[in-house]
């Protein structure tokens, strides 16, 4: 980031003493209506498996992003990647993607080769009839099941205190294997917003940008978040909430409106008017939620990720191997984005670098430190990370609810033939087109 021109530290931004602790319950364990084929490796919808990547670890291997879609296998440690110089030093150890939603057409294929689709308006096609119902049946679904309906039958919920140093929040996420926590404001007894691990990158840019302040840092509150936001200019991601009891397709609505990924269950007391967090819903549960229990509306979206035009394709961020967590940060942070894929000299795809994978980096206050490489980061991610999920924009979108249902996919990065980015599918963009796809054609007639 650039020093100059840098802003005044805001005067809300002071210095604070002791934390309040957090609130923690019962084990979790899942509601869903998954049956014991989502636990097992299984095949995917469409014309080839699904197979899980597994998760960096210190006794993972470097491997070389393959140029077909065949397995990628782990290669000799000491052979660098094709095309892709090693920095000097020490390379982390890597695990290049290896699941896929289907096989690799082979060049000149009639499905490699299949023509854009055309412009001109004509009646709808069977597919597209077929399209449409399907979508319906899953809004109408939404609207008859409760934002409670997708919550397990059990399961635990941490929520941290405005009064809580910053500082301690990042041992607290790390222990419990949590990414984001619901904020409560003791004071005023009531909902303060979601701590997620953009706040953190936050934080991050403001120690950039005020390079003085990082003495005062430690001792800065969670209630100190929005100034920071105020004073590096960021963007905040409106704070809402929904009744447990509402419509789940209220609470999906909501979500798109603020662009929040999550989204509060809030329960208010009829006599004392006092609020209550019951839990916190995200894109992810909502749409695993969908695949479950809708298989056979699902299977009625049979269009193509390229005929629906699902993702992002254009004005990529990209990051390598051997680049920075800072120079990864500030990219995320210019573009406001939570995800740049890793890609190699040649633009092929190697893995991805998160939000949360700045948790770890960060653990213990060490914002100073963050020269390391990206590789390096990857190292850090827990055992059960799900690594990432790649597609071709040749497949169709029952394909990738298949992939939701049996499997933790939060994204999916799109590839080509050679196994080069092309872009990527965010839960935002599935979400989007599944509540308002033809919606405002329905409405004007």
């Amino acid at each position: 980031m650039d020093d100059k021109d840098s802003p005044a530290v805001p005067a809300s931004l002071q210095p604070a003493t002791d934390p309040t602790q957090t609130n923690v319950e019962a084990p979790r364990q899942s509601r869903e209506q998954v049956t014991s084929a989502m636990s097992a490796p299984s095949p995917g919808v469409g014309s080839g498996p699904l197979r899980e990547q597994p998760p960096p670890s210190t006794a993972a291997t470097t491997a070389q992003a393959a140029p077909t879609l065949a397995p990628i296998s782990p290669l000799n440690p000491s052979a660098p990647a094709s095309g892709h110089q090693q920095p000097s030093g020490r390379l982390p150890q890597f695990v290049a993607p290896s699941s896929y939603l289907r096989f690799k057409t082979t060049h000149g294929s009639a499905m490699a080769a299949a023509p854009e689709p055309s412009p001109k308006q004509s009646p709808p096609s069977p597919l597209d009839k077929e399209q449409r119902q399907g979508l319906k049946a899953i809004r109408d679904f939404l609207k008859v099941r409760t934002s409670y309906d997708v919550l397990p039958l059990s399961f635990r919920l941490i929520a941290l205190d405005t009064d809580l140093l910053i500082k301690k929040t990042l041992n607290i996420l790390i222990q419990n294997s949590i990414v984001s926590a619901p904020l409560w404001d003791s004071q005023r007894g009531r909902f303060a917003g979601i701590l997620t691990a953009t706040d953190y990158i936050n934080v991050i840019q403001y120690y950039y940008l005020f390079p003085d302040e990082i003495s005062k840092l430690d001792q800065f509150r969670l209630s100190s978040l929005r100034d920071i936001e105020k004073a590096i200019g960021a963007i905040p991601i409106e704070t809402v909430s929904v009744h447990p009891s509402r419509p789940l397709y209220e609470a999906c609505r909501r979500m798109l409106k603020t662009r929040a990924r999550r989204i509060p269950l809030v329960d208010i007391d009829d006599e004392t008017g006092r609020e209550t967090v019951i839990s916190v819903i995200t894109q992810y549960r909502i749409l695993k939620f969908i695949a479950v229990n809708n298989e056979h509306n699902t299977v009625m979206l049979k269009k193509t990720v390229r005929e629906i035009g699902l993702g992002t394709y254009s004005d990529l961020a990209t990051v390598h191997m051997d680049n920075t967590v800072l120079d990864a940060i500030h990219k995320m942070v210019d573009r406001n984005i939570s995800c740049i894929p890793i890609v190699d000299s040649e633009n092929r795809v190697l893995n991805a670098f998160e939000a949360v994978d700045v948790i770890p980096c960060i653990r213990g206050g060490a914002y100073e430190e963050l020269d390391g490489t990206v590789g390096e980061a990857l190292c850090k991610r827990p055992d059960d990370s799900p690594g990432i999920y790649t597609c071709n924009d040749c497949d169709r979108l029952d394909s990738l609810f298949d992939a939701i249902r049996k499997s933790r996919v939060h994204r999916l990065i799109v590839i080509d033939d050679d196994n080069k980015l092309k872009g990527i599918i965010s839960l935002s963009d599935i979400l989007k087109y599944v509540l308002l796809y033809g919606e405002e054609d329905s409405q004007r007639r």
